[in-house]
């Protein structure tokens, strides 16, 4: 029985379980609200994972460069072009969710909200002084992203410098890193359950306008990663790299293929890789380079995710946000889009970083989960896109591309 259960790829699960929870919610109404426990379970289970793959997850990346020195002409060129695109994304999800408003119009008193975090009101000067941390170890246990992030990017650059001898501690985050994407992964298969007793309660307590919101928010964050994928990295690749934009997504198909299907961008690295190599012409050292870094920190469909899911939390929850969160949230979105992992639900675990940072309840994470795997799939087709789009521009700028090895249609 387990094995037969196992050998169903886990999105046929999760959709499956997404289609009964509604079902049973809808048939069973209110008293549905029973068996949110087991959603309450799988969400605690996330927010436990969220410091400790953060923290892994950064300096690992940082620690991946090897040498400060790559940070010249092939990784400066490739971080510039990773914060650029990042904050376009996290500012492309805020507007989309304040033209569209998703989450308006949902009628949640039915709901018992749990603390809800104290919204950021802290000048300028007080937040950039926050984000030096007095304590590390308070830091993880307050949950609090910003000085977390710095610190972890500090301990990186710190193994870096070190040379030689930072390469046993490089080893232990590296390792971190890969052990905490697994325990991840297990936790990962929680999601079918979680996600039908989530969509069950959704369904039978709140009714079809909350179910008519999330199918908002899916077609939104659909909407987000092809403008993403058809704009922007487009641009980049016709106006920077100056190369063919049909022949490059040609070249990536396979990857796009894989991606989709798996929602891992770890997953899809070597296929990604063997794109960009064979079909696109990057030289072997540039692709492995940035296409390796950017399955780490890339996320550009996590962080116009969770610009969009932050506003989402808000309209549902009647939350007002200035300019200034929504300042904050890009920030937060890009930086919490660097911190999760190439895995699947990685974005839903960085939520908790976002969401507490302006105010929004959490309870909005109980209220996504149910779809998340839906819009994850396309999320990481957008991060994987723009692996592959950052390693040709930077190729293309640095003349380590062969162009006469960009697929042409007849090669297909």
């Amino acid at each position: 029985m387990l094995a037969t259960w196992f050998k169903i790829p886990l999105w046929q699960r999760v959709i499956a379980a997404l289609v009964l929870g509604v079902v049973a919610g809808l048939f069973w109404g209110p008293d549905a609200e029973q068996i949110k426990w087991i959603g309450d379970f799988f969400i605690k289970s996330i927010k436990m994972l969220v410091v400790p793959l953060i923290f892994f997850s950064l300096v690992a990346g940082v620690a991946a460069l090897g040498d400060l020195r790559k940070l010249g002409s092939v990784g400066g060129r490739a971080m510039i072009l990773f914060v650029i695109t990042g904050q376009i994304a996290a500012w492309l999800g805020l507007a989309l969710g304040t033209f569209f408003q998703p989450g308006k119009g949902v009628d949640t008193s039915a709901i018992q909200k749990g603390e809800t975090p104290v919204p950021n009101e802290t000048t300028a000067v007080d937040m950039i002084l926050s984000i030096v941390p007095d304590s590390p170890v308070q830091v993880m246990a307050d949950v609090r992203v910003l000085p977390l992030i710095v610190f972890a990017l500090l301990i990186g650059i710190g193994i870096l410098m070190a040379k030689e001898d930072g390469k046993p501690l490089a080893k232990i985050f590296d390792s971190g890193a890969i052990v905490m994407q697994k325990v991840t992964m297990i936790v990962m298969e929680l999601t079918p359950f979680g996600v039908f007793a989530l969509m069950a309660w959704v369904a039978g307590t709140l009714g079809p306008d909350a179910l008519l919101s999330l199918a908002k928010l899916v077609g939104l964050n659909y909407l987000g990663c092809l403008l993403i994928i058809g704009v922007m990295y487009s641009a980049m690749i016709k106006f920077i790299a100056k190369l063919p934009v049909i022949d490059f997504f040609r070249g990536i198909i396979d990857a796009i293929a894989v991606s989709y299907s798996t929602a891992s961008s770890n997953a899809t690295l070597p296929v990604t890789l063997r794109c960009v190599e064979r079909n696109l012409g990057v030289s072997n050292s540039v692709a492995s380079f940035v296409v390796s870094l950017g399955a780490t920190i890339n996320m550009n469909g996590t962080a116009m995710y969770l610009g969009l899911a932050t506003l989402f939390g808000a309209q549902i929850f009647g939350v007002d946000l200035s300019f200034g969160d929504y300042v904050l949230i890009s920030i937060t979105s890009t930086l919490g889009a660097v911190g999760a992992a190439g895995i699947p639900g990685a974005g839903l675990i960085m939520m908790a970083l976002v969401f507490g940072s302006v105010g929004v309840p959490l309870e909005t994470i109980a209220f996504v989960a149910g779809v998340d795997r839906i819009m994850d799939m396309m999320r990481t087709t957008t991060n994987v896109s723009g692996d592959a789009a950052v390693a040709v521009t930077v190729a293309s700028m640095t003349g380590e591309i062969d162009r006469a090895e960009m697929i042409s249609a007849d090669d297909v």
